[in-house]
């Protein structure tokens, strides 16, 4: 099933890794702003955003958890930019279980950048406010999409509902809301 066309706003964070020192400043504000409650641990494995280090060969390269992949890659390239060596999963922004990276220490949960989505809502996500080098910028754009819904989407989110509140309970919530959507409307 294909929808309308929408605006989507797409935040993401651009990277300038010649500029990256490791300070890991990033990882430890995104841990505390993460933490519950807000700013009160600081634990850089909770972090969304990671530094991958070689300060033998000189090698600082931020990455931001994206989505999570429940198959492992095949991607075993190597990478030399500027006369650094780089693995392909250093680049890598999925939490795979191919590796740690991007879970949650201690559930195993995956971890997302979220944007440091707040409320109120903060200019730029921390990591880039806290970025002494200015390795990290935030950026933001408007993109037309079309959006699809997936059957298998709804099915899940209904499999939520059931499994959380009974059978029962959600048909008499569908019945209930479909009766709202059919009574005539009064000004």
């Amino acid at each position: 099933m294909t929808g309308e066309k929408k605006k989507k706003k797409v935040k993401t964070i651009k990277i300038d890794i010649d500029k990256c020192n490791g300070c890991r400043a990033c990882e430890v504000i995104c841990s505390a702003f993460h933490s519950t409650p807000k700013y009160a641990s600081n634990n850089p494995a909770r972090s969304r955003i990671r530094i991958h280090f070689d300060p033998l060969r000189d090698i600082y390269l931020p990455v931001y958890a994206g989505e999570y992949t429940a198959a492992e890659c095949m991607g075993r390239d190597k990478y030399t930019i500027n006369g650094k060596e780089y693995d392909e999963c250093d680049f890598c922004r999925a939490s795979c279980p191919s590796r740690t990276l991007f879970k949650e220490p201690d559930s195993g949960l995956p971890l997302k950048c979220d944007m440091c989505e707040d409320d109120p809502e903060l200019k730029e996500p921390m990591c880039v406010q806290w970025c002494l080098n200015d390795a990290l910028t935030y950026e933001e754009h408007e993109e037309e999409v079309e959006e699809e819904l997936k059957m298998e989407d709804v099915e899940l989110g209904l499999k939520s509902m059931v499994d959380q509140y009974g059978w029962q309970k959600v048909i008499d919530t569908v019945a209930r809301m479909a009766k709202r959507a059919e009574a005539p409307k009064s000004s």
